[in-house]
């Protein structure tokens, strides 16, 4: 298959050059679903453009007749971030003009007020894909009324033209991935919304945040949560109903590191996802054991984060993704005193069994920063 290829411009800079988006979109023979996958989102979080890369030239080497539907790819989803650098260090999780996190600040349109009951009543005798045909021209009716204030004179923030430029293009999609990765070092999961755990496991991953609550400002919980809201409140009316619709954050390696392993699963995870959906027609997929793997659901109360009692130099870690119980020495602690006293080391032990799921890229900390996570049993 050969894509499309379409660049957006999204922000005009003060030197006269511009910043843009590229998609690429695959269309199989067939009509069918849409998925939209994005990386990037966040500029140091790099391997899912490797992901990316890797899923264009697989798509590429397909007939059309392989895929059912469209896939659409953007693998450098914030150019402002990407491009973003403090001395050796990519950086680009925050906007430096407003200090928001880039994934913090999407449109959500449930937030709207509209009377979502009233709308719940007025389609209980009809069939999904028209219920889901109807909201949908709501969501978007009710988006594109942000172009007035965009086109403007007075204009609106950067962040609004370019999640506005952003979300264009997956408000009708069936499936949206939006794949990161750890700022520190993590082992890979994903974040999973209630009642798409079923799904999940298709994307071949150990672990899986649950999420209960959520305030629909993430690129992921913006396009699901109207849909969940909408299935709930037609609940409530006696009218079970789970549309086709999904919406993932792939947790994959670490910050501004290439981690082979963790693309490897990524790409794997992907194209088994896609074919487990009927969207993709290719030998070996969906994975025989998709069905009985196992991914392990946890809350996020269950994921205990220790800070550093004291500045010092961090050594004896233990390693990523090992099992640790109470009590266990988790790190020693090298502090230096100005008081006259030699330097001590401190012993840092587990306070529950568990698994090491997160570690602080730097071992060298102030008092009360960030040294590790523990997944606990």
């Amino acid at each position: 298959m050969i894509p499309a290829i379409y660049t957006i411009p999204i922000q005009h800079l003060a030197s006269g050059d511009r910043n843009f988006l590229q998609v690429y979109q695959f269309r199989g023979a067939q009509p069918g679903k849409k998925a939209y996958l994005q990386a990037n989102l966040h500029g140091a979080e790099i391997v899912g453009n490797a992901v990316i890369y890797q899923l264009i030239e697989f798509l590429r080497s397909l007939d059309d007749t392989q895929l059912a539907g469209e896939v659409w790819l953007v693998p450098v989803c914030n150019p402002m971030g990407t491009n973003q650098r403090s001395h050796f260090f990519a950086t680009g999780r925050y906007n430096p003009y407003d200090g928001r996190d880039w994934n913090r600040i999407f449109w959500d349109y449930e937030k709207e007020g509209e009377d979502l009951a009233t709308f719940a009543q007025s389609q209980i005798n009809l069939q999904p894909e028209q219920i889901r045909h109807n909201y949908l021209a709501r969501i978007q009716s009710s988006f594109q009324q942000q172009l007035g204030k965009i086109n403007s004179l007075r204009a609106v923030p950067f962040r609004e033209y370019y999640r506005y430029q952003l979300q264009s293009l997956c408000l009708d999609a069936n499936y949206v991935i939006d794949i990161h990765s750890s700022s520190n070092q993590a082992i890979d999961y994903l974040y999973c919304f209630h009642s798409r755990e079923e799904s999940a496991k298709a994307f071949q991953l150990p672990y899986g945040i649950l999420l209960k609550e959520y305030a629909g400002n993430t690129f992921d919980e913006a396009f699901l949560k109207p849909w969940l809201a909408l299935e709930k409140k037609l609940a409530e009316l006696g009218k079970y109903i789970r549309f086709d619709l999904e919406s993932w954050t792939l947790e994959l390696g670490e910050g501004m590191v290439m981690n082979p392993e963790s693309i490897t699963k990524g790409v794997i995870g992907i194209e088994n996802y896609l074919a487990y959906h009927g969207m993709l027609t290719i030998p070996g997929f969906p994975l025989p054991e998709t069905g009985s793997f196992s991914i392990d659901f946890i809350s996020k109360s269950q994921i205990q984060e220790y800070y550093a009692p004291m500045g010092g130099m961090i050594q004896s870690r233990v390693e990523l993704g090992s099992e640790v119980q109470a009590g266990q020495v988790l790190y020693q602690l090298l502090v230096f005193h100005k008081n006259g006293e030699l330097p001590t080391l401190i012993d840092i032990s587990a306070e529950t069994d568990g698994v090491i799921f997160n570690l602080s890229t730097s071992q060298s900390v102030n008092q009360g920063e960030y040294v590790l996570s523990i997944i606990s049993n």
